[in-house]
């Protein structure tokens, strides 16, 4: 496919939840993305052109960085519909369970743990004052995030379904538990950067902070039974005696 229509469906990619609705949600985004490469397969043969959209105004939504991915694979396997290789009905099959999956996994690994981790050290940084540092930081990660955006795009398009067992072997739900305990630590530091200086409380409020972070990795039941302990434990401890050990 022309390099040209690669990268006008790609720069499109950025536009998917401009016409949300509660009906098809991305659909229309998704329709709109496709719409140069359709034209580029299909032509003028408008019944087939009109088939091919009608694939992508179906009902669509998945974590907006994993767009690019799927559209590249959508664009691969629409090649081989056009070319006669594949079944249509094949991509409606890919689309009832793939794209649920990675919206899943997407909104585990980059909303409930790498966003919040983006904003954690993001924090730290301005409450230390650090804004040479905090500006780094932010600039960096959003030139990387479009880095794997156009990555994905494009080994989904080269790869088609055969990407998906590469991204399986990056394991990012392992990885997304480890940065949540590692977010559990950076909320520790931010709260002993904007609590005041009261001795073993200050400790305490960090490490209670620090802990409920740190139940994000649990299941619902698990974090409620956490957090009543927690807060069964702060009612109940002898603190006087815990306060009058640390100034031993």
């Amino acid at each position: 496919m022309d390099a040209r229509v690669l990268l006008r469906v790609f720069l499109r990619t950025y536009l998917v939840g401009s016409a949300f609705n509660t009906k098809g949600m991305q659909n229309v985004g998704l329709s709109y993305i496709m719409e140069p490469a359709l034209h580029a397969l299909y032509g003028d043969d408008l019944p087939a052109l009109r088939k091919a959209r009608s694939r992508y105004l179906k009902h669509y939504n998945t974590h907006p960085f994993w767009t690019p991915l799927l559209v590249g694979i959508f664009l691969s396997m629409e090649k081989k519909i056009a070319a006669g290789l594949l079944p249509p009905d094949l991509l409606s099959k890919l689309r009832s369970t793939t794209v649920y999956a990675l919206s899943a996994l997407g909104d585990s690994f980059f909303g409930g743990s790498f966003l919040v981790m983006w904003s954690l050290i993001g924090m730290n940084l301005a409450v230390r004052e650090q804004s040479v540092l905090l500006g780094a930081w932010m600039i960096s990660c959003l030139i990387v995030l479009q880095v794997f955006k156009a990555y994905t795009f494009g080994r989904g398009y080269a790869q088609g379904l055969a990407f998906l067992q590469r991204l399986k072997s990056w394991n990012l739900i392992d990885w997304g538990t480890r940065i949540k305990l590692a977010n559990g630590v950076l909320l520790a530091l931010f709260a002993l950067a904007i609590l005041p200086d009261v001795g073993a409380w200050r400790l305490a409020w960090a490490a209670g902070a620090c802990l409920l972070a740190a139940g994000s990795i649990f299941r619902a039941r698990d974090r409620c039974m956490l957090l009543a302990v927690l807060v069964g434990g702060g009612l109940l401890a002898p603190w006087e005696l815990v306060f009058a050990w640390f100034r031993i």
